[in-house]
């Protein structure tokens, strides 16, 4: 089987550090055990949106943003059979993050506006899934997205999780210690808002980054796999010798019951034999 080559970065425009940190290692494979990283801390401006006056007012800014930053949350369900639709809509643009509780306005005529727009870029991780959750509540034609799974294949990146990508390009780790809280609560914690609020921010930290890379123009290095070595074929060891089909089992099975039947028969008519 042909093993795909590994990407390596050779220049990219971060920071003296992190470039160090890159062209010695491939994004597809760099790893940094997390307790070296400093934990991402935002001091952005998060607002919570609990009205639709407060929405409209929201997405009048929002329309005027060339990307936006796009995530979602879901009060966790623990019992099989059992979902919540989805409580909250995180919209990062500007330096301002705003919270849309949809458990407390649902998605108002200026959201749809917002999400089927076509002209702003809206950036996110899995949005499949949070376009789907959105379309729940309210159906809708999704407008500009722009997926980053997608967009960070062509750098070579295969851990597509919003922490790792992070940690990957900013040597900074994002805390999920919030990601199974309640998000239908009556008030959101200041844990709970900086969390969210920083998923939705981080996507168009990457986005940025990530597309600076590719406008300045970078060095990829391919490098060629190893000739993968076929393991030689074993003889057979004797626990896999005893290890039938399930068929041959049930046969077996049936011939060992027929022959102790019979055994049983045979001992039967010698004792009767052996009494007359």
């Amino acid at each position: 089987m042909k093993q795909q080559a590994k990407t390596e970065i050779l220049s990219c425009r971060v920071t003296p550090e992190q470039r160090e940190m890159i062209e010695e290692k491939a994004f597809s494979s760099y790893r940094t055990p997390s307790m070296y990283l400093r934990d991402c801390a935002l001091d952005k401006k998060i607002v919570v949106i609990n009205s639709v006056f407060e929405a409209e007012k929201a997405v009048e800014f929002l329309l005027k943003q060339p990307i936006l930053g796009l995530d979602t949350e879901t009060r966790p369900t623990f019992q099989r059979g059992n979902a919540h639709q989805v409580a909250l809509l995180q919209v990062y643009a500007e330096d301002i993050c705003f919270l849309f509780r949809l458990n407390h306005i649902d998605i108002p005529d200026c959201l749809v506006t917002l999400l089927s727009d076509t002209n702003i870029t809206k950036v996110g991780l899995s949005l499949r899934d949070d376009i789907s959750a959105l379309r729940k509540r309210r159906d809708f034609t999704p407008g500009k997205f722009t997926e980053l799974q997608q967009f960070v294949k062509e750098f070579g990146i295969q851990d597509m999780g919003l922490q790792k990508l992070y940690a990957n390009v900013f040597q900074q780790k994002i805390s999920k210690s919030q990601q199974l809280t309640n998000w239908e609560a009556d008030i959101l914690s200041d844990k709970q808002k900086r969390y969210a609020a920083t998923d939705a921010w981080a996507c168009v930290q990457l986005y940025n980054e990530l597309n600076a890379i590719r406008q300045e123009g970078f060095e990829l290095k391919i490098v060629e796999p190893e000739p993968k070595i076929e393991p030689v074929e074993k003889e057979a060891s004797e626990t896999s010798k005893n290890k039938l089909p399930r068929e041959e089992k049930n046969i077996s099975s049936r011939r060992r019951k027929k022959r102790a039947s019979k055994k049983r028969q045979k001992t039967t008519k010698k004792e009767t034999a052996i009494q007359s």
